[in-house]
Parts: C-alpha cells; sequence; structure tokens
C-alpha cells in the first residue's frame, strides 16, 4: 500500500512538471524601480500642472511617483516641518534666501557628490553655480527663471524714425534726447499697483544699481551691511529720477507715473498712434501686450532690448527672479529626481507651454513658443551676473516701506536724503528681529 501510494505521489510530481507556465519577462537589472519622492513649492494651477507634466517623464522612466504639496505660505510651512523632523525630501524655493538659511543651518543635502558637476558646469553659467553655492558646496539648481532686465519697444516705429538699440546708459539718454527733439514723448511708466503701489519703479534702482555698482555692493544692499543713506543706493534713486522726474521724457509726468498701472502703462509704445517709444519692465510684459494687441508680431511690432550698461566691469548683469531646486532627504529616489530636474532639457514640455524659461544651456532655445520668450531665456543662460530684486528678498515691513519711498520720492524728490534714513531707520528695526 505504501509502495502504491509513492508511485502514486510521483506521477503527480511528473505530470505536473510537464505542464506549460507562463513565461514572466525579468526585471532589468539596470533600472531601479523607484518609489515616491515629496516635493514642497509654491507653484499651483497651470504652474502645477505644467510641472506634473515635466516629471511625468521621470515618473514613466523609473516608476517612480511624485507627490507635489503646494503652499503660498511656504517660508512658515516648511520651517516647521524642518524643525518638526519632516521636511519634504525635495523643495522648489522661490528665491534662495531659504536655501542659504537652510543649508547655513545643515538642513540641506550638499549635490556635490550628487550631481554631475562637469555637466552642470557646462550647462549653466557661472554666475547661476555660485547663486547656488554656500559656503564651497552646491546646494541649489535654479530650473525656472525670469530676466526682468527688459526694456519694450516697437521695432517698427523705431525704424522709421531712424532710432538705434542704446547700449550704454549715456546712449539711452541721448535717444531720450533726440525722440524729445522729434516732438514725442521717450518713456511710459506707471507704478500702480494698489496696495503694493510703488514696486515697478523698485525694479528701476535695482536694476542701476546693479549695473553700476556690481553685485558685490548689491549683496551689501540686501543684507543692510551698508546703510540706504549709502552714495550707491542715492545715485541709484537720482539715475532712476534722471527719467521719471524730467516732464518731457514721460507721459502724463509724475501724476500719471503715480496713477497708471504698470499693465496699463506697457501698452502706450504699440497703439496704433504711439504715445510712447519705451517701457521698461519685466519678461512678463510680453503677455500684457499680446493680451492687448493680439494682432501684433513678436520681433517686427514688438520686442525688447537689455537694459543699457552702465559701468563696463558689469557688463551682462541681470536682475530677475528663479526657483531653485533644493534637497532635504537623501534617498535613491531623490537623487534621481534631483538629476532628472537638473537637466534642463527634460523641462521641455512648460517651455513649449510657454509662460518659462530655463538658465541651463541644456534646454534648446527652439523649444520656446516664440522668438521673443527665447530671446529672454537666452539673456538668463548669458547672464555674466544675475541678482534677485532687493525688495523681493527683504523683510515684509522693510518691502513696504521701499515701495511707500519711491512714491514719496517722485513727489518730493528734494527730501530724498529724509527718505532714505527713514527706510535705513525701518531696516535697522526690521533685520534686528
Amino acid at each position: 500500500m505504501a509502495l502504491l501510494l509513492a508511485l502514486m505521489l510521483a506521477s503527480m510530481f511528473v505530470v505536473a512538471g510537464c505542464q506549460p507556465v507562463d513565461e514572466v519577462e525579468p526585471p532589468d537589472n539596470d533600472v531601479e524601480v523607484m518609489g515616491t519622492v515629496s516635493v514642497m513649492g509654491v507653484w499651483g494651477g497651470d504652474e502645477l500642472a505644467a510641472f506634473e507634466e515635466v516629471v511625468a517623464g521621470w515618473e514613466t522612466a523609473t516608476g517612480g511617483t511624485v507627490e507635489f504639496e503646494s503652499t503660498r505660505d511656504l517660508s512658515a510651512i516648511l520651517r516647521t516641518r524642518v524643525a518638526g523632523g519632516n521636511p519634504p525630501d525635495l523643495a522648489v524655493l522661490p528665491n534662495p534666501a531659504l536655501m542659504q538659511e537652510f543649508a547655513v543651518d545643515g538642513e540641506l543635502v550638499a549635490l556635490g557628490d550628487i550631481l554631475d558637476m562637469g555637466m552642470m558646469t557646462s550647462d549653466y553659467s557661472d554666475a547661476w553655480i555660485d547663486l547656488g553655492t554656500v559656503d564651497g558646496n552646491l546646494y541649489g539648481v535654479f530650473v525656472k527663471a525670469a530676466t526682468k532686465s527688459t526694456v519694450w519697444y516697437n521695432p517698427a516705429e523705431f525704424e522709421a524714425a531712424g532710432y538705434d538699440i542704446p547700449e550704454t546708459w549715456d546712449e539711452l539718454i541721448a535717444l531720450s534726447d533726440q525722440i524729445v527733439a522729434d516732438g514725442n514723448t521717450p518713456w511710459s511708466i506707471g507704478i500702480e499697483s494698489g496696495g503694493a503701489t510703488g514696486w515697478p519703479a523698485t525694479d528701476w534702482i535695482q536694476e542701476i544699481h546693479l549695473a553700476e555698482f556690481g553685485p558685490d555692493l548689491h549683496d551689501h544692499w540686501l543684507d543692510h551691511e551698508i546703510p540706504w543713506t549709502h552714495d550707491s543706493i542715492r545715485g541709484a534713486f537720482e539715475r532712476f529720477g534722471e527719467i521719471a522726474l524730467n516732464e518731457e521724457y514721460v507721459v502724463g509726468g509724475v501724476d500719471n507715473i503715480l496713477a497708471t498701472s504698470f499693465e496699463d502703462a506697457s501698452f502706450l509704445p504699440f497703439e496704433d498712434q504711439p504715445r510712447a517709444y519705451l517701457y521698461f519692465l519685466g519678461a512678463f510684459t510680453q503677455g500684457f501686450i499680446e493680451g492687448q494687441f493680439p494682432d501684433l508680431e513678436p520681433l517686427v511690432d514688438y520686442d525688447f532690448f537689455k537694459f543699457p550698461m552702465i559701468d563696463p566691469e558689469f557688463e551682462g548683469s541681470v536682475t530677475g527672479g528663479a526657483d531653485v531646486a533644493v534637497m532635504f532627504n537623501d534617498t535613491p529616489e531623490s537623487r534621481s529626481l534631483m538629476e532628472y530636474l537638473a537637466d534642463g532639457a527634460n523641462w521641455e514640455p512648460w517651455a513649449r507651454a510657454g509662460g518659462f524659461a530655463s538658465p541651463s544651456l541644456s534646454l534648446s532655445l527652439d523649444v520656446y513658443p516664440d522668438e521673443i520668450a527665447a530671446k529672454a531665456a537666452e539673456q538668463l543662460t548669458e547672464s555674466a551676473i544675475f541678482r534677485f530684486d532687493v525688495d523681493d528678498l527683504m523683510p515684509a515691513e522693510l518691502q513696504s516701506a521701499y515701495f511707500s519711498g519711491i512714491v514719496d520720492y517722485l513727489q518730493d524728490p528734494d527730501d530724498l536724503d529724509a527718505i532714505l534714513e527713514r527706510l535705513d531707520a525701518v531696516a535697522v528695526d526690521a533685520y534686528a528681529e
């Protein structure tokens, strides 16, 4: 009986061994399937949708997942999460101030051993590498940027009048004088912006300050290592006033500057009968122009030139804003996603959609939706010196006082010394907190 049972069992094993087995493809040992990476930032709406399209390429390639937490109160929430030992894996910060703070506190992962630094130095100018570096270590990759060093004009009107693009401040003033001599008004300026009225004029002053006095003094201003009464800051106000306070230079004079919104002011050079020839504000001005004049052709009916050089030593300086990616948690997934985000070519979906520019040379200028957007991106990739708006990095109370100080200056330029003294007093208190 035992022998019979043994024979039956042996027969069963033989039959089972002959049954067909579904073939399973072995995993590719060269590809590590990733888990989830948490990312925190301020992007929402269309920007978040565009970012999700960008990281979809990483998710498809790795099997990983990106979970993005969007918040407008990024600084406070991120500080709380870090203090509680629960930071996101990565964060995309709207300026380098938080990056520097967390790097100094030892909360960030240095990227020098994670990223291909040879690729980084070939894809990004020294200006961008320097901005992402703290105490000799790279902590941040600038993945999205916007230039503000743009003076908008109507090429057709310039050609008809025989005007040349100015490359220096002196040439800019000479052009303004020529336009006046021809019986026209050179500039449109508007700084009305509700509770933030005055901020468009800060862009003028910061652009002038960087172009004339360079990045080191610009940084000292930001950190309040020089007082607001410093000759360089006073000089930047006065250069701005050389244009803004000249009633022949600006449509409607000071009263109109204070009463006109920055968006409405951008329209004047592009009307059928232009009321001005020049308008200074960042690359986002393209959206205002296109929205108001949808039939205009880029480079033909509207264009920009770079804000003119003041001191040749600082030629190529650019002001603007940018978003920087940093790493809090060193995991295989975080490393992989950071490498992916550092390659500007991977941001092509957002660049094609518009509203995006990369400082990375690896993203071809051909992918941008039009020549103006490509030209703005090129200004970023070629910038020898890049600095953020000073007011964007200031304590809130000082920023508000700065905006008000601009209005006070335009209304009473003879009171400039007192205005700068008041701003310095606010700065002393703001930076002491």
